[in-house]
């Protein structure tokens, strides 16, 4: 019998209840078609490797990172609870050191879900990863936490939860966002006024295979977590990089995956997108499996691969060489960059505006950051839809001073409700969160 070098845990969901239709790239198959691989391969019978049930979120779990408009309730279904709840119990599993490693192959997938929430877009409700990461950080206390994002899609929901959180490092690779949606992801997206240059992107071009993903990875990811030593590393997991995946463009392969998987060498892994079901994720979900278990994956390759039409251009590989340099460079210069952006400011404000393709929803939003001496201060959110909801939301950070507390609870006790719909108040320091 094998036995795997790293205990792994490895948490199923495929939703079998839930989809935006029957035909939508997002749909239970996505998972089906991995377990019928995983099986096959006998991953079942690797000793080392668990399987666990996922436990169900709960609402407050839920209120540590979104604002739900106008609740929890009225937005998400049993299903998105049990996919959160997958990954928080797939991280606890390696909190509880019941392994060394875990996946959460769950779904619906959640990188687009931002702070705020109307609706679903790009496929996602609540971000998953963010959800299971707050509640691991309340129940075994404050960690330094790096996400990298190997999505096609920008990563911008988990991006804008994490904003200005410099205990958060956020590094998204993935398709550039001129050619793809969600449009976002520029490498001068480089994260609030308490957090600057700890919101990485790297944008690729269409048509980065292997090599190209391999040299971002050796160039740029790995020293920057080298730099920045986080006490977890957790892999969101798309697999539509891959050179089948309808919705894409890119060319990387279910080897790359894996190779790129052990040298990332996370501790934890949630699903994300991946939309080429049957040529694609049951051979990058082995591949990743058993790289996280430390077992050889040599002989993971999809029926149609071909090593000579995926071969990477040449002007690929010297834009990514360039762009290796421009991203590592910032990162490296980031405290001088921060100074010279946010000298003598009290506050900083961004407007946008968040389409909800799923719903049908457009939201404009104007986010104010208070800089604070003593703590990363107050996130304030005006935001307002075509559906005419129009609502104020306050966070607390995580490691707020006791000034910017009792602003937050003044501002929140005072406010007329008019023009608001509903106003929002998400303490994270007390692990409070009130609403009316």
């Amino acid at each position: 019998m094998f036995k795997a070098k790293n205990r792994l845990g490895l948490v199923f969901f495929p939703a079998f209840d839930w989809a935006i239709s029957k035909t939508h790239p997002e749909r239970e198959e996505r998972l089906l078609y991995t377990q019928d691989q995983i099986f096959e391969e006998g991953i079942q019978d690797i000793e080392g490797i668990e399987f666990y049930n996922p436990v169900i979120a709960s609402e407050k779990d839920v209120s540590r990172v979104h604002i739900m408009v106008p609740n929890v309730a009225s937005q998400l279904s049993q299903s998105h609870l049990v996919a959160a709840g997958g990954a928080i119990r797939a991280y606890k599993a390696v909190m509880e050191k019941e392994v060394n490693k875990s996946f959460a192959l769950v779904r619906p997938p959640g990188h687009h879900a931002h702070r705020v929430v109307y609706g679903g877009r790009g496929f996602c409700t609540v971000n998953v990863g963010a959800v299971a990461l707050e509640r691991i950080r309340q129940d075994y206390g404050d960690l330094k936490v790096a996400i990298v994002d190997t999505d096609a899609h920008h990563g911008d929901g988990t991006q804008d939860v994490y904003w200005n959180d410099k205990d958060t490092l956020f590094i998204s690779l993935h398709q550039d966002g001129r050619s793809l949606y969600p449009g976002t992801g520029s490498i001068e997206e480089f994260g609030g006024p308490s957090a600057y240059g700890y919101n990485i992107n790297i944008p690729l071009p269409p048509g980065t295979g292997e090599e190209g993903f391999l040299y971002i990875l050796d160039n740029v990811v790995i020293p920057v977590l080298n730099d920045f030593k986080p006490d977890i590393i957790i892999n969101s997991a798309g697999q539509d990089n891959h050179y089948s995946d309808p919705l894409t463009n890119m060319n990387f392969t279910a080897q790359g995956y894996a190779i790129l998987n052990e040298r990332l060498n996370p501790d934890m892994a949630v699903l994300e997108g991946g939309y080429s079901i049957e040529g694609a994720l049951p051979y990058i979900n082995l591949g990743i499996i058993l790289a996280m278990a430390g077992l050889d994956y040599s002989h993971v390759f999809e029926p149609d691969y071909d090593a000579d039409k995926l071969k990477q251009d040449t002007a690929i590989t010297n834009h990514i060489e360039k762009l290796s340099e421009v991203v590592y460079s910032l990162w490296r210069h980031k405290k001088e960059l921060a100074e010279e952006k946010f000298k003598n400011k009290k506050e900083v404000t961004r407007e946008r505006k968040i389409y909800f393709d799923t719903a049908g929803i457009t939201e404009h939003q104007v986010q104010k950051f208070i800089i604070c001496d003593d703590c990363s201060g107050l996130s304030i959110i005006d935001s307002s839809n075509d559906e005419s909801a129009h609502i104020l939301a306050i966070t607390v950070p995580r490691k707020s001073c006791q000034y910017c507390i009792d602003k937050a609870y003044a501002m929140y006790d005072s406010s007329n409700q008019y023009p608001y719909t509903n106003v929002y108040l998400q303490d994270r320091y007390n692990d409070n969160y009130l609403s009316k």
